[in-house]
Formats: C-alpha cells, sequence, structure tokens
C-alpha cells in the first residue's frame, strides 16, 4: 500500500514547477485520489485524468512508462525503434515529446509523427517503418480531461497481456524521479515537459535519434484505405451530400483527403468542430455514440438538406453517422447496425464479383451483435468471437498472416462503432470506416434504396435484435473498491433477469474459448437473448450490454427495459 502522504511530500520536492504549484492547492481528497495508487498499465497502455500524482496523467508518469518501455525493448532486442503519434487532446504533443525524449536517452530510434494523427497511421506506420514498437497518446473518446498512452508491438496490434506485463514488471522497478532518463537528466523534461524534439533525423538525448515520419508515410497509408474498396470496378453516383465532423480531433486531414481522391465532392465540414481542440467546447464527451456530440452535426445535416452525417472521434478510431427517415428526420445509427450493414455489403459485393476468399473470416467482440454470426454465415463465412477491445481482432488478423491467411480477413467490428475491412492496420480504423460507408451509401442510393431501409431488410431476413449499453461511472478510490464489489456480487450467479432465465453463465475470468482470462461475464439467457457485466479497461466504470431477440422494435424495446431496470439494484446500492 503506497504512503499517500510521504509520496505526496516527494512530488512536491522533485515533481516539475507547474505540478508543485498544482499539488499545492490540493485537498486531502484530491491528494488520495491522486495518490492512492500507480495509474494502471496494461494491454491498454496507461489512461487517466490529467494532473499531479501518481494516479494522473503527467510528464513524469509518461515518463516511467517510456523508461519502462524503453528497458523492455533495450532488454529484448537489438537497436529498437519506436513510432510515436499523438492526437488533439491536452497536453497529447507534450507527452509525445516526452516520451520521445526518454526513447532517445535510451539509445532507442524514435519515428515522430510531426504533426497530430489517427490512431490506426501509427499501427500502420510501426510495421511500414519495421519498428519494434509503436506509441499514440490519446483518451479515443473520453471527457477533456482524460489522456492516455498507447503501446503497440511491432505486428500493429496493440500489446499482449504478456508483453503488458513484462513492461509493467520494468516500470514498478523504476524510481519515478531517479530512474527516468531524459536529454536534461533524469527526471527532467524542461518547463511542463515541453521537451525540444524537432528536426529531421538529428541527434537527440543519449546515443538515440528522433525522426520525424514522412508524408509519404501518410500517403501509403491513405492508398491501402482506397484500396478496400468493395465496388470492384463498378459505378455508383458519388454526390451525395455529407456532412463530416472530426469532432476536433485528427480526422479531418486523413478523412476528406480520402473521400475526395475517391470523388465524393459534395463534403461540408462541421465548423465548429473542424480544427484540433482538446477542450471540446461544442461536444463535451466527443463520442459518436453519444447523440450530444452529434448534435450539432445532425444541424448541419439539417440546414445543408443532406444525404450522410459522418463523425469520427478525437482520434479517429470510430464512426458515427445519421441519416434521413421517411419524415425527413435525422436518425443516428448504432455501431451495431452499422456493423452489420458494413458486413452484408462486403460480403454482398463481395461475392457478387467473384472475389470472395476461399476460406473467409469475420471477427467480433462477444459484447458485439450476434446477428452478426448469423449473416456471416448465410455467405460462408466464418466468425471469430473474440474479448472486448479491438485489440484482440488485430491479434486474429495476425494469427491468419502467420498462417498465410492474411487475406481471409474480410471485416471486424465491434458494437462502440469500430470498423475495419483490411489487414494493413491492426486497429479499428475511423479512416477506413468513414469511407466505407459513403460508399455503402453511395451504392445503395444509386439502386435506390436507402440505409434504413436496406436495415430493415436485414431484419426481416435474419430476425430482429437490439442491443443497448449501460455505463455505470464510480471515480476515485472509494468508486474502485466499490466496483470490485458489485462484480463480486454478479459472480454469485443469477436465475433469471428480466423475467428471462438464466440458461448458462460464461465466466471470462476463468480463459473460455482459449480466450485471456478476462473479468467479463456473459448471461445467456432463453429466447436468444443475453446480457454482458465487465469492468472498463480504460475508465472507472462498470458497463452492461442487453442483448434482445424479438418480434420487432417495439416488443424489443420493452423488453430491453424489463431487463434494465432488474439490473439496477446492483449499481444502487
Amino acid at each position: 500500500m503506497m504512503d499517500i502522504r510521504k509520496e505526496y511530500e516527494r512530488w512536491l520536492e522533485f515533481a516539475s514547477e507547474d505540478i508543485k504549484e498544482e499539488l499545492k492547492g490540493y485537498s486531502e481528497k484530491e491528494i488520495e485520489d491522486s495518490f492512492y495508487r500507480n495509474l494502471s498499465f496494461g494491454t491498454g497502455g496507461l489512461r487517466g485524468t490529467i494532473g499531479a500524482g501518481t494516479n494522473r496523467m503527467n510528464v513524469h508518469t509518461v515518463g516511467k512508462a517510456s523508461q519502462g518501455l524503453a528497458d523492455y525493448l533495450n532488454k529484448s532486442q537489438d537497436n529498437p525503434s519506436v513510432v510515436i503519434g499523438y492526437d488533439s487532446r491536452i497536453k497529447s504533443d507534450v507527452f509525445a515529446k516526452v516520451a520521445a525524449d526518454v526513447f532517445a536517452a535510451n539509445s532507442i530510434h524514435v519515428y515522430l509523427w510531426p504533426e497530430l494523427t489517427p490512431v490506426p497511421t501509427v499501427s500502420f506506420a510501426t510495421r511500414y517503418l519495421h519498428a519494434s514498437a509503436g506509441v499514440m497518446i490519446t483518451a479515443s473518446h473520453n471527457p477533456a480531461k482524460y489522456n492516455g498512452y498507447k503501446v503497440y508491438g511491432s505486428d500493429g496490434c496493440q500489446i499482449t497481456t504478456e508483453a503488458a506485463a513484462e513492461i509493467l514488471a520494468e516500470i514498478e522497478k523504476l524510481d519515478i524521479f531517479r530512474d527516468v532518463k531524459s536529454s536534461g537528466g533524469s527526471g527532467t523534461f524542461g518547463v511542463s515537459g515541453e521537451t525540444d524534439c524537432s528536426g529531421d533525423t538529428g541527434k537527440h538525448g543519449g546515443n538515440g535519434f528522433v525522426e520525424e515520419i514522412k508524408e509519404e508515410v501518410l500517403t501509403a497509408f491513405i492508398e491501402e484505405v482506397k484500396k478496400q474498396s468493395v465496388l470492384f470496378g463498378e459505378e455508383i453516383d458519388r454526390n451525395a451530400a455529407i456532412v463530416y465532423s472530426p469532432l476536433n480531433g485528427t480526422g479531418l486531414k486523413p478523412v476528406t483527403r480520402v473521400l475526395k481522391e475517391m470523388g465524393f465532392h459534395n463534403v461540408t465540414v462541421v465548423k465548429e468542430q473542424e480544427q484540433p481542440d482538446g477542450r471540446f467546447p461544442t461536444c463535451p464527451y466527443p463520442n459518436p455514440e453519444i447523440r450530444e456530440a452529434m448534435s450539432l452535426g445532425m444541424e448541419y445535416a439539417k440546414k445543408q438538406n443532406a444525404d450522410l452525417l459522418l463523425a469520427t472521434d478525437p482520434d479517429c478510431d470510430r464512426v458515427g453517422i445519421a441519416v434521413k427517415n421517411k419524415d425527413g428526420e435525422y436518425e443516428l445509427l448504432s455501431g451495431n447496425e452499422v456493423g452489420l450493414l458494413l458486413l452484408d455489403y462486403i460480403c454482398s459485393q463481395r461475392v457478387k464479383h467473384g472475389r470472395m476468399p476461399a476460406d473467409p473470416v469475420m471477427a467480433k467482440t462477444i459484447v458485439t451483435m450476434d446477428l452478426g454470426e448469423r449473416i456471416a454465415a448465410h455467405y460462408g463465412v466464418q466468425t471469430i468471437n473474440v474479448l472486448t477491445g479491438f485489440k484482440f481482432i488485430g491479434e486474429q488478423i495476425g494469427l491468419l498472416e502467420k498462417q498465410g491467411r492474411a487475406d481471409s480477413y474480410i471485416f471486424g467490428f465491434e458494437e462502440s462503432y469500430g470498423y475495419l475491412s483490411g489487414s494493413y492496420v491492426r486497429d479499428k480504423d475511423g479512416v477506413n470506416g468513414a469511407y466505407l460507408i459513403c460508399e455503402m451509401f453511395s451504392y445503395y442510393k444509386t439502386q435506390g434504396t436507402s440505409l434504413l431501409e436496406k436495415l430493415d431488410e436485414i431484419y426481416r431476413e435474419y430476425g430482429y435484435c437490439l442491443n443497448t449499453l449501460h455505463s455505470f461511472e464510480f471515480d476515485g478510490a472509494a468508486g474502485f473498491t466499490k466496483m470490485q464489489g458489485i462484480m463480486e456480487e454478479f459472480h454469485k450467479g443469477l436465475d433469471s433477469i428480466g423475467g428471462k432465465k438464466v440458461l448458462e453463465t460464461l465466466d471470462y475470468s476463468k480463459g473460455l474459448d482459449g480466450l485471456p482470462k478476462s473479468d467479463v461475464l456473459k448471461f445467456m439467457l432463453e429466447d436468444n437473448c443475453s446480457v454482458v457485466v465487465r469492468p472498463s479497461g480504460t475508465e472507472p466504470k462498470l458497463k452492461t450490454y442487453i442483448s434482445v431477440s424479438a418480434a420487432d422494435k417495439e416488443e424489443a424495446g420493452k423488453l430491453e427495459e424489463k431487463m434494465q431496470e432488474s439490473l439496477k439494484g446492483f449499481f444502487s446500492a
């Protein structure tokens, strides 16, 4: 157990000046929440609130993580190198420079993106430049107070459980102030961590290098995205009126470039959300899953009488959309619905043009709508179910590649608005998703069909299914303890949920179906219904995923509400 007061006093003595000033104003509760533990490092890297302390994202916690990763890389291989990217969040550029400084001071060659860039470009550049690892400074779709540090292996996949454990072991050996190398000396990153990592292929800190990534790498990424078209030469009307919002993140340049180069010229960008801004002034929760984040774009769409609204989250790995219904109102589609539409579109186009591989594979997470499996089976496509997190889909692509079957992978998706149709990256790709959605929309529009009509057709053919996500937040030390207690109660078992009998409980903490052990429970209910309960891997939240099969939308909605109500007692106790 960390001595909170002792560590607080140590930070007051050794931390950077701006952090010392912040700490002086902390209340006892703020001190406890900031120092009751070290910010956890796992397969998702680090993620937390920006601020001072061991349980916060700051130049010292980023420096310590980078030193641990550097030690791991130097022990495991000769002449390692690292790709670093960052998004529009507060201090993302500073944290990227700190990481670059630490790696360079440890004689590790750094490839640094010279400007903010989407998550998938780091996965791509890690493979393209044959780097040993990749680091992305991002907190994805979280509110402005968060930032994070995501780590990729040489294969472009997020690090495995084993690698994360080995890196964590290196991190835990370190004193956060004495043992972190940098160009300014141990634990010194200049004013507020703003180290100088500018310049092209120059000596920097120790014997390492920091080299700017060239524009040709972004172009190579864009070309791979363009290859994901499944029209195979078929002509469509590309004049759809599209409104696009990068939600003040990284998507503006790559998304608009891909659309323009693929013939979509009728694109309007939401002005207030066009430029990078880590404060996210018009969308405090910049997540395209949330209606509030999409509301300004929907206003634009209505004024422009647009056909389609697209929005990518700040690190551009997720895509949300809205389309006009028969009443002329804009209707948001869920990640599950878009995923089902894309899966059916990709499969049908591949079959139509004779481009389906001999042994096709689709991958999805266990919390993603099971209806996807029925669609895949219809087209003779194998479904691989993985744990929550796109890193596990990326891992499956890597396994297929090792078998010489990378081309067998045709699509992967998760309910949280993540999609990928190619093996050129190993993480969800909002640039790829945005382009494919526009192509799919325009293809069906050319056929005289809307996406909503196509979705209804899918439901008629395979049965109606409703999936919902409910999150419960638990901040601080007390919240962390409460989350653990709630999961313990769920582990005791349930007989029924919302009147539906529990037929089987899948406990993934025991490592089911060859998957890594994870604190996830899936309750399989009668009538093809299910409930998944799991702690978030990146936020102080517990999440429940309710899946309902029913005759129609109205019946499914009533049943979902009943199931949701029956679960509330666990979270309000």
